[in-house]
């Protein structure tokens, strides 16, 4: 065998195996071996602590989820956070009020509300979503704060706890059927619909996209109602499982959110995404906190390898758009 055809055969099984859209699972196996080893005393392993980890990153994976529909149309939303403590808040001093049933539509509609107020700015006002999204971040952090005078509600109703956070079924926690269904749900909506293509063609180029007939502001306006929704769901999911409601709820989730969907696949720029890819580099994300504190680091150097993490994430994003 010549090196020519050689050469001609190795390129073609690189053009067949694209190593670059399994990063994200040789990157979860070897920090999860890492931490396995380094911490090989310290609890790392048990099943309590690993379920403790995909527990705590179902609101992330919610919300990743959103996201990556927005980041693929080529949009941005860093409202998702503020988003978050305003539908729990509300959810919960409705749930005091009117009950189960209207605190969970009143939860998800204050999402919603929002994803549309967002999605309308940027679909039929053509700001960028960028700072549309700045400014309601800024808008209902203040909102949040407002709404009880900065105290936490207690949401005491058994029913929604269980529903949204601390129950079970078949043996199962509930966080994890919402992270199931979720996963399952957005992942044949990105990958078998219409909708779908839509969206991924919307955020390659909208403008091929309009010519060929796609809607583009109806995309726009319609993913960033979904990443409402979902934050909104993700709301209801902290307010079950911590059995309260604060204004602090989701502050700090935009950048973990942001890490697990850029690390999971899905381009900055748009065009390509991987709903599954989100929940790995969610539960990537959960992992390193876990190790990390088990490991002794301050939060600030917690941060500093999340935004390592993120700056890695976005330099082979936009390489990868470059090609």
């Amino acid at each position: 065998m010549t090196s020519a055809n050689t050469g001609t055969e190795v390129g073609s099984f690189a053009s067949r195996f694209n190593l670059q859209q399994y990063v994200v699972y040789l990157g979860f196996l070897a920090i999860f071996l890492f931490f396995a080893f380094m911490l090989r005393d310290s609890g790392f392993l048990t099943v309590r602590n690993l379920s403790n980890i995909v527990l705590q990153t179902a609101p992330v994976t919610i919300m990743a989820i959103g996201l990556v529909f927005v980041m693929s149309a080529g949009e941005i939303d860093l409202s998702i956070g503020s988003i978050v403590a305003v539908s729990a808040l509300t959810a919960a001093v409705t749930i005091a009020s009117y009950g189960m049933a209207a605190g969970i539509v009143a939860g998800l509609g204050a999402g919603i509300l929002i994803g549309l107020i967002n999605g309308a700015l940027v679909a039929y006002v053509r700001l960028p979503s960028f700072l549309v999204t700045l400014a309601t971040m800024g808008l209902f952090a203040g909102v949040s704060r407002s709404m009880t005078d900065l105290r936490s509600i207690s949401v005491t109703n058994e029913a929604f706890t269980g529903f949204f956070g601390s129950g079970s079924l078949l043996g199962v926690p509930s966080l994890i059927w919402w992270t199931v269904i979720a996963i399952a749900v957005g992942h044949l909506i990105y990958r078998e619909t219409r909708f779908g293509a839509h969206v991924l063609a919307t955020g390659d180029n909208a403008r091929a996209a309009s010519v060929s007939g796609i809607s583009v502001p109806k995309i726009r306006l319609a993913v960033l109602t979904i990443s409402g929704g979902l934050a909104g769901l993700a709301g209801l999911l902290y307010a079950g499982r911590l059995q309260a409601a604060k204004y602090t709820l989701g502050e700090t989730d935009l950048m973990t959110v942001i890490a697990a969907v850029i690390v999971g696949g899905t381009l900055l720029n748009g065009g390509k995404g991987s709903i599954v890819g989100a929940l790995v580099g969610s539960l990537m994300m959960g992992m390193l906190n876990n190790g990390l504190i088990l490991m002794g680091l301050s939060v600030s150097d917690q941060m500093i390898v999340r935004g390592l993490i993120i700056l890695t994430a976005v330099a082979v994003s936009l390489r990868d758009k470059s090609r």
